[in-house]
């Protein structure tokens, strides 16, 4: 009797997994098959949430779902930190998780836009080649939903999805060699030991700029990214080193607008002993130390036009002459520059040389501001809520809804950093408020949580206002963003009374930045 339920439950998984044999001579993305897959298992097993999750160095990361909230798919979940996905892992099969069972579930209050927990949990891992590529899991909010039934039809279901997987070899992904794994392991524990992020984004204009940074990374072009404050334009230039016939050489980051106006030249260039007073010793510039590997100038429109000049030969001929010496030593670097500035205007008002704009702008990229990628906004948050709920070591940090709300409607003028740290801020004033109270097992972020403008708010709690009110409201967009900078300085400086570099790190700015826009502002950077 046994065998005959096991052989109808199979008998329905094939069935199920009939749509996925027509796709594997298909050529569709990663992305669409790994939906298909959850879309055949919700017909066998009606559920509240599914996903499939790619297991990389002990830590599960999401790469479909269906039934989960936004900022589920952009969080980080390790096994070792997760029982429940431990123990899926671990089995040996399918795993049914009793309703009382005391391990926390990874996706509590991210069913939708459900706040509620788990209440009925099973999964199963994935392997291929007896070696475990990653899992499926199942949740529901009603107790009991899932059954043993349901368990096995699983368990047949993941096997032979898995058999297709391989047989077809769509999934070539999923079989990485053991290097690419290595370097995928080295760039996550990277990436927390506080190394680069990650670029994070499913939004049309993100996918965009992907493909733009994938087509120019391997060439040996010298590319301009441009953007405003905060829109991640370091990052941008770390993928197109990574994804660059240089990856495995050295990758040397300068922030021009960080450099004292006397020591550019030294910084840049290098210098000989005695050169100039202080200069003890001879010294390598960041051209020379980049050699072989990508050099990166970060707002470059900051430099001196005498520097601009040297630079211009420099790029010419490839020859790096040091402060104080005759001799010229050949570098081989690929160029990458950024700048918040439109450098074409500092062209024509003279400060900044026409001939270096050209020699940089062989391929311009340009990184979208954030309110152009209102879809990645809650993306990037639950990001940025995992790195604090691990580096804090809180419950599992999640958003109301009115807050998720505030969040998409605000326009962000600090872009992706601004973001980051209203959520950090946002995730110590949550702790302070629920210090006190019973509920110990989730940190929820409330709307007021945020120090986001008024007119954030006004929107989300009076949605009777027709848009065209809104619209005829005057609003001079470049005041208001000044305005708010120069509330940020004023916060900042008073919090840390007057200390420009204690205030220029609270706010993720360079010294030299910070005190060249709190000139421009009129914020008096007085220490008291």
């Amino acid at each position: 009797m046994k065998r005959k339920v096991i052989s109808t439950q199979s008998s329905r998984a094939l069935q199920a997994l009939l749509p996925l044999l027509s796709d594997l001579t298909a050529q569709i993305s990663a992305e669409h098959r790994y939906q298909r897959v959850l879309d055949a298992l919700r017909e066998l097993v009606p559920t509240d949430a599914v996903a499939i999750l790619r297991l990389e160095d002990r830590v599960l990361i999401p790469e479909a779902a269906h039934g989960l909230a936004v900022d589920a798919m952009a969080r980080r979940y390790p096994v070792d930190s997760h029982p429940r996905l431990k123990a899926i892992v671990e089995a040996p099969g399918a795993i049914l998780f009793a309703p009382d069972c005391p391990y926390p579930d990874p996706y509590d209050g991210l069913i939708g836009a459900s706040a509620l927990p788990v209440h009925d949990c099973m999964g199963c891992a994935l392997r291929i080649n007896e070696k475990i590529w990653g899992v499926l899991t199942l949740d529901a909010l009603k107790v009991g939903q899932f059954s043993e039934d349901d368990l096995q039809t699983v368990e047949t279901f993941a096997r032979l999805a898995a058999a297709t997987v391989v047989a077809a070899g769509h999934f070539d992904e999923l079989m990485r060699t053991l290097e690419g794994e290595r370097k995928r392991a080295e760039a996550y524990r990277l990436a927390h030991q506080g190394g680069p992020q990650r670029m994070i984004g499913t939004s049309e204009a993100f996918k965009q700029l992907l493909g733009e940074i994938d087509l120019v990374a391997p060439s040996e072009l010298t590319v301009l990214i441009t953007g405003e404050t905060g829109v991640g334009k370091e990052l941008v230039a770390r993928r197109l080193h990574s994804h660059s016939h240089r990856a495995d050489k050295p990758m040397i980051s300068v922030n021009c607008a960080a450099l004292p106006e006397h020591l550019v030249e030294s910084e840049l260039f290098g210098h000989v002993k005695g050169a100039f007073s202080g200069a003890v010793e001879s010294r390598l510039g960041k051209f020379e130390m980049a050699s072989g590997g990508t050099l990166f100038l970060d707002e470059i429109g900051e430099l001196p036009l005498s520097v601009q000049a040297k630079l211009l030969r420099v790029l010419q001929g490839g020859d790096v002459q040091r402060v104080g010496s005759d001799r010229s030593h050949v570098v081989d670097i690929r160029l990458l520059a950024a700048s918040n500035r439109d450098l074409a205007e500092e062209v024509r008002t003279g400060r900044f040389r026409a001939d270096l704009y050209h020699r940089l702008t062989v391929y311009p990229l340009r990184v979208p501001p954030l309110r152009e990628r209102k879809e990645d906004i809650l993306l990037l948050a639950g990001a940025f809520a995992e790195e604090n709920q691990y580096r804090m070591a809180l419950p599992p940090v999640r958003f109301a809804t009115h807050a998720k709300s505030a969040l998409g409607q605000y326009t962000w003028p600090g872009n992706v950093r601004e973001l980051e740290h209203q959520i950090a801020r946002a995730v110590l004033k949550a702790k302070k408020r629920v210090s006190g109270s019973a509920r110990k097992d989730m940190l929820v972020l409330l709307a007021d949580d945020f120090d986001l403008p008024t007119t954030a708010r006004v929107l989300e709690t009076e949605p009777t206002r027709s848009s065209d009110s809104v619209r005829s409201m005057p609003l001079d967009y470049k005041a208001a963003v000044d305005d708010y900078k120069k509330e940020l300085l004023e916060n900042a400086l008073m919090q840390h009374r007057g200390n420009i570099t204690a205030a220029a790190k609270s706010l993720g700015l360079d010294r030299a930045n910070l005190a060249r826009l709190a000139a421009r502002l009129g914020v008096s950077v007085r220490r008291v």
